[in-house]
């Protein structure tokens, strides 16, 4: 199954050769959920995810954060956080992962050549399960953990950060040197301590925004590559 790793382009989508679905009825719908499925059939990502079998538009996402930063390579062994409905692990094994862990709290479908697992992220022995399902220490760490949304900005912005400081002990405990970990926050200002953190355990640490993430979403992701072990 063919899978664009850059993600639908303007002409190239049949999308953009349709033109913008405008929905004929409204009817039994809130005005938020109009808003939503009109987006969602206009929106390029979604018909290439459907078309190419991927579980969500995310996993564009992933791939691109992965084409720019080349974290996973052939074979890599990778841990995903948050993961349902699955699409950051089917692309995690499009991009090559060979072993991939796939933990949520809801389930998730099976996914050919992953482990899913229903778990917590705060769990105390999580991180010796997982070393144990990977077959050794992982080489990429991902999380595309978020909290239920308030609406508010500042305390959904503190949510987020709590999940990305929990998949970051999981990286910490987990990681080999020289392995990669990815997160995502909304933006706030108040990742300043975690940064700090980063910066000391990896080589390098960089704000991403992927073209598949919309505009109007706060979502970013931190890039950490070459994870480096306490002294």
């Amino acid at each position: 199954m063919s899978r664009s790793p850059s993600g639908p382009t303007g002409a190239g989508t049949s999308s953009s050769r349709r033109g913008h679905i405008t929905l004929r009825s409204a009817a039994g719908r809130s005005a938020s959920s109009q808003r939503w499925l009109s987006r969602q059939l206009n929106d390029p990502y979604v018909e290439a995810a459907r078309s190419s079998g991927f579980r969500s538009r995310s996993a564009y996402k992933l791939l691109e954060l992965n084409e720019r930063f080349r974290l996973i390579r052939k074979g890599a062994r990778v841990l995903d956080l948050g993961a349902a409905p699955g699409g950051w692990t089917q692309a995690a094994l499009a991009a090559g992962g060979g072993k991939v862990v796939a933990i949520d709290l809801v389930g998730i479908e099976p996914i050919e050549g992953a482990v899913i697992l229903a778990a917590d992220a705060a769990e105390p022995d999580l991180a010796k399960r997982v070393r144990t399902l990977l077959g050794g220490a992982a080489d990429v760490v991902l999380s595309d953990m978020a909290p239920a949304t308030t609406g508010h900005a500042a305390t959904d912005h503190l949510r987020s950060m709590a999940l990305a400081e929990r998949a970051y002990d999981l990286a910490a405990a987990l990681l080999d040197p020289g392995g990669s970990f990815v997160v995502k926050l909304f933006q706030g200002g108040a990742e300043t301590s975690l940064l700090a953190t980063l910066k000391r355990r990896f080589a390098s640490v960089r704000h991403a925004k992927p073209p598949a993430s919309r505009a109007e979403s706060r979502e970013l992701y931190l890039v950490a590559k070459g994870f480096r072990r306490a002294p």
